[in-house]
């Protein structure tokens, strides 16, 4: 929220604040299919990539990913300048 009132230019407020409804979004996204490949079988979503082991990397990768996305638009940290 800092650098979102430091920039006094109306057009990067709006891009940050679009940048970060993104981040918000895909990162919920990210960690629901996340979440969804990992419980697979206890959902009775069952087929041969959700039993493997690649399955449940592949899975806590994504949900990284999508906390990672969560956080930097929480962060607001676009410009550094």
């Amino acid at each position: 929220m800092q650098e979102f009132e430091k920039t006094p230019d109306p057009k990067n407020k709006r891009y940050i604040l679009m940048k970060s409804i993104t981040d918000f979004g895909m990162g919920f996204i990210y960690l629901a299919i996340g979440v969804l490949i990992l419980f697979a079988k206890k959902l009775n979503f069952q087929n041969e990539f959700a039993d493997s082991i690649l399955a449940k990397v592949f899975a806590v990768i994504v949900i990284i990913y999508g906390a990672w996305r969560i956080y930097r638009g929480w962060k607001k940290d676009y410009y550094r300048g």
